[in-house]
């Protein structure tokens, strides 16, 4: 039983008949098999039931078309109607084709030769007439040609070049709307998706208005072809005469013109109703009765022109007088919905007035300042869009990861905006509004620098490099392969945005870490370190304080992320000191492996300046005042002394390839830390209490 059942579903040749039909049924197969239909028509003769049946199915298919198109609310909720006119195209040249070996072959059997449906369009226009039928059918083939087809693909070709030009603008509002945190990063992909598709499908509507042009051109040669080579074969071959030849040939193909061309021009009318629907917001029949029925005064000025003409001497009154008194109408519906309209929003602004009338929103709303903002000239804006490579906005978002993960909290947004202002390659870094860099790039350019530090051999614009200052040189993109040969380094355009922007942050995190990113860090620990917090704050340091203590780490790039220790720190040193410097200092202390790990070199080596005795004894001197309270009053003398001590001693550890940590005593760090930054802004000052025990010390020589 086994075996029969077997046989059954394979069949004698082994082929699953069931399988095939299940996969018959399948959307992606029938397709398959309607386009290889299509194809066959193109070749194979075509019964005429078949062709009937296929012409109607072309009539359907073009009113299905124009109804979807009328009743969608945006254009691009028909975004396959460019692969819809293809087919519907390329079936109704397969009918054209079909039908015109029917008439060549069979036409003198008489009018059904072709079928009932081609002898019902052609008896049904001509009406006995051959001349109307013709000239009929040439003006419903100009009609499709000249008219709309040409207008549509017109609108088409318009929409497509200033939709591909809007998009950047577009690309940026929504990059700015997601970092102002307007938008999540869902619906910023939903937007760039639709964005794209908008693109996509203008793009592919101007290339789809070809093939209805090309389709009526095929329409009226088929016809002049039909009706001049059937007369030829009936007259010469099936010895007709020449009446009889013209009556049956000329209603044959005149039929299948008209059969042809209503579908194509059901399509074009679909084609021009759909690319004219941009920026129009819901079906048509809603926008058309609100754009055009929406206006009262226009209503009962049409209304009192129908009257007129309907007065006139000669004119028909009744037409006139039903198109007046349908405006009439019209217009009093329009008033009426005006009306309540108004009334409605007058009554919504009554009730919003009453409830603000003791609130009024506050003014302060419109003083909101952006934490970061980079501004672009605008010949950058295509770097929110490249392409090719990683987009601006990708790249500042795995910066701002990369940031949290080196200092311990994440950084605010980074709002991009264009500054008309700008020359087209410039841009400004904004911190908090206030202007904290700006450099130039080009686009289609490469930045190289010699690692040397020499000037470069290649031609190009010699520059400045916008994070660190160094020589720099803007080459062609075509000359990268020689950079590379040569050892230079080589910089995109937008690294060298993201690279300036990284400094710039670094520069300014500790003004970046606001009271409230405070809260949110301490928020995000444990239930046993929120104990902690609530121990000592307000009772030993004030939340104010810990922000301090956090920004003072940070001012001098030591990462906050080991918050717990940090803020145990706090506590040990806020029990018996409410100085922020020397809590700061003790939490240094803590510090000590994160500190001696992040400033060791490669080879696990800490390269460290120790401060010698002399200078050592000279700021202990220096300092005045009592306890906590001490101050440096250095001579400008002995200052100019140090500040050349230091610079000397750091180019010697340059020369060796080294960058060193200046080595200091516990008591006069912050001091010479405040002195040291004013000419060398990133140089790692450190104390001896800093030192942990297992750090491997590389001494570069002394101050």
């Amino acid at each position: 039983m086994a075996d029969t059942t077997a046989s059954s579903q394979t069949g004698s040749g082994g082929f699953d008949v069931l399988g095939f039909l299940k996969k018959g049924l399948r959307g992606d197969v029938a397709l398959g098999i309607g386009i290889m239909a299509i194809l066959v028509m193109l070749i194979l003769p075509m019964p005429r039931i078949l062709m009937d049946i296929a012409l109607a199915i072309s009539i359907s298919l073009s009113v299905l078309v124009l109804m979807t198109a009328l009743f969608i609310k945006r254009p691009l909720e028909f975004s396959a109607f460019p692969a819809v006119l293809l087919i519907a195209t390329l079936l109704r040249l397969g009918l054209n084709i079909a039908s015109t070996r029917l008439i060549l072959s069979d036409g003198a059997e008489g009018t059904d030769a072709a079928g009932q449906v081609i002898e019902a369009f052609g008896a049904f226009v001509m009406q006995g007439n051959v001349v109307i039928g013709v000239i009929v059918f040439i003006i419903l083939v100009i009609v499709n040609f000249v008219v709309i087809t040409k207008g549509s693909g017109r609108i088409a070709e318009v929409a497509a070049r200033f939709t591909l030009d809007a998009m950047p603008g577009k690309q940026m509002a929504i990059d700015a709307d997601l970092s102002a945190g307007l938008i999540n990063e869902d619906e910023a992909r939903k937007r760039r998706s639709d964005l794209e598709g908008e693109s996509n499908f203008f793009g592919a509507m101007d290339g789809a208005s070809k093939f209805v042009r090309g389709d009526a051109m095929a329409g009226l040669m088929i016809t002049a072809i039909n009706l001049i080579a059937g007369m030829v074969i009936g007259i010469a071959q099936s010895g007709m005469d020449f009446g009889t030849a013209a009556s049956t040939y000329s209603t044959l193909t005149i039929g299948d013109g008209l059969v042809s061309q209503i579908p194509a021009l059901i399509i074009s009318v679909a084609a021009g109703l759909l690319v004219s629907k941009a920026g129009v917001e819901g079906q048509a029949d809603e926008a058309l009765y609100k754009q055009l029925a929406g206006n009262p005064q226009g209503l009962y000025m049409v209304a009192a022109t129908a009257g007129v003409i309907g007065l006139l001497p000669g004119m028909p009154f009744i037409p006139f007088a039903l198109m007046a008194a349908g405006a009439i109408g019209l217009g009093l519906t329009a008033n009426r919905k005006s009306n309540e309209a108004e009334a409605e929003i007058t009554a919504q602004s009554v009730q919003a007035s009453a409830e603000t009338e003791a609130a009024e929103a506050p003014i302060g709303e419109t003083l909101a300042i952006d934490e970061l903002k980079v501004e672009l000239g605008y010949g950058l804006l295509p770097l929110i869009n490249d392409v090719e490579g990683r987009k601006l906005t990708d790249q500042i978002r795995a910066l701002r990861r990369t940031m949290a993960e080196e200092t311990g909290f994440v950084t605010p947004s980074v709002r991009i905006i264009d500054n008309m202002r700008l020359g087209s390659n410039d841009y400004i870094i904004r911190v908090k509004e206030m202007e904290a860099g700006k450099g130039m790039v080009k686009l289609k350019h490469l930045l190289v620098m010699d690692p040397q530090g020499a000037q470069i051999g290649l031609p190009g614009d010699h520059v400045k490099e916008p994070a660190f200052g160094l020589p720099a040189t803007w080459i062609d993109d075509n000359l990268r392969e020689e950079a590379t040969f040569r050892g230079y380094t080589i910089v995109d355009p937008s690294a060298v945005l993201v690279t300036h922007l990284t400094e710039i942050l670094r520069e300014h995190m500790a003004e970046l870490l606001s009271y409230a990113e405070v809260e949110k860090l301490i928020a995000g620990l444990s239930k046993e370190h929120k104990k902690l917090v609530e121990d000592m704050a307000p009772a030993q340091i004030t939340r104010a304080g810990i922000q301090r203590v956090l920004q003072n780490l940070l001012k001098e790039r030591i990462s906050i992320r080991d918050l717990p220790t940090i803020l145990e720190g706090i506590a040990e040193a806020s029990a018996h000191s409410q100085h922020i410097d020397a809590i700061t200092e003790h939490v240094r202390g803590r510090l000590a492996r994160q500190i001696c790990h992040t400033n060791s070199g490669p080879d696990g080596q800490l390269p460290i300046l120790a401060l010698s005795p002399q200078w050592e004894q000279a700021f202990a001197e220096a300092m005045i005042g009592d306890g906590e309270r001490k101050q440096l009053a250095l001579a400008p003398t002995k200052l100019h002394e140090f500040v050349a001590a230091v610079r000397d001693a750091y180019e010697r550890a340059a020369a060796q390839g080294e960058t060193p940590a200046l080595l200091t005593s516990p008591s006069v760090r912050p001091y010479v830390r405040s002195l040291v930054e004013r000419f060398r802004a990133n140089t790692v000052v450190m104390g001896q209490n800093e030192i942990h025990p297992s750090a491997r010390l590389k001494t570069m020589g002394h101050v």
